[in-house]
């Protein structure tokens, strides 16, 4: 009677658990119908904002997931970076990032409470572009080596508006200044649609500026490309010359732009995000809209983005110190 007590329950738990496994329901895959925040370390309108708010939309469009930008301006784009890193690690924060912000800033910025390389994981590379030498339509300067000439005959008396103190886009002013011989007058904004603004105001003599930024207003005659800091160039821009094609031999300046995550992301869900935007830069028309703002599309796997994150972090170290950029 006792051993058939015993099987009777255990043939009861048994039952109990099969039907508890048949009715449980599974658990829902990444990111259901949770809203995942994209942060923007920038203002609107600037070449980060802009590639940012392609992937936010397409990546609803196509997966129907609820994507939402958001925009973290200021500190030359390491408050938004900060707080990503203090977002909870589990795929609904993640963050729009760039060379600016990642590799340089933390060279250039006392005390900041991350490194790029441990604080964060890379997702997905998004899109690389060539910084833009560019004036108002209404300018003098026709090439850049008009700009070189008068830098050499007015010395300290031409200026450049970039869309921060010590961005890559700033820094490829600075190498140029050095590359040419000569001393321009650098005027940092809170952003890259300021510093355009400007340009085109003529309160500016030129603008440093990614070609995202920039590209409306070129393809509105606005702006007057003078050359792209790329070595090839820009299948955007094929009649503006290069830095190095105007005589600076060798000069090579490029930015890129990639999502990332806090650390410690499980590996699943970068490995989601990493498909569904990779899907999404073979798409003809996402390609055609990065080429149309001047960048270039270039899917990578996690695991290039990380080495590419690394590898300029260490490179942009001794460059951020030749310049003598420093912020407070």
């Amino acid at each position: 009677m006792f051993r058939q007590l015993i099987s009777f329950t255990a043939l009861a738990l048994a039952l109990g658990t099969a039907a508890h496994a048949q009715t449980a329901a599974p658990a829902a895959a990444y990111p259901g119908a949770k809203p995942v925040r994209l942060i923007v370390p920038f203002p609107p309108g600037g070449g980060t904002d802009i590639l940012a708010r392609l992937v936010a939309t397409k990546l609803t469009e196509v997966n129907k997931w609820t994507v939402v930008p958001d925009n973290k301006a200021g500190a030359g784009g390491t408050i938004g970076i900060t707080e990503a890193t203090k977002a909870a690690p589990t795929g609904y924060d993640i963050v729009m990032g760039q060379k600016d912000n990642l590799v340089i800033g933390p060279w250039l910025y006392k005390n900041l409470p991350w490194d790029p390389t441990k604080d964060l994981v890379a997702v997905a590379h998004v899109a690389y572009t060539p910084v833009v030498i560019a004036t108002s339509s209404n300018s003098k300067f026709k090439t850049l080596a008009d700009v070189v000439a008068a830098a050499r005959a007015t010395p300290g008396k031409i200026t450049y508006g970039s869309p921060g103190n010590g961005t890559s886009i700033h820094l490829a002013g600075d190498l140029f200044e050095k590359a040419a011989g000569v001393k321009l007058v650098h005027i940092p904004y809170k952003g890259s649609n300021p510093a355009l603004m400007d340009a085109l105001a003529g309160n500016v003599d030129l603008l440093v500026s990614s070609l995202p930024s920039a590209m409306g207003q070129i393809k509105a005659g606005k702006l007057r490309p003078l050359a792209v800091t790329s070595i090839k160039r820009s299948s955007s821009l094929p009649d503006v010359p290069t830095v190095a094609e105007s005589g600076f031999k060798d000069f090579d300046v490029s930015t890129w732009y990639g999502v990332l995550a806090p650390a410690g992301t499980p590996a699943s869900v970068v490995a989601t995000l990493n498909t569904e935007i990779n899907k999404l830069l073979a798409q003809t028309d996402v390609k055609a809209a990065i080429h149309a703002q001047g960048a270039e599309p270039e899917a990578m796997t996690a695991a290039q983005f990380s080495t590419l994150l690394k590898t300029d972090y260490a490179k942009w170290k001794g460059i951020v110190e030749a310049s003598g950029a420093k912020i407070e």
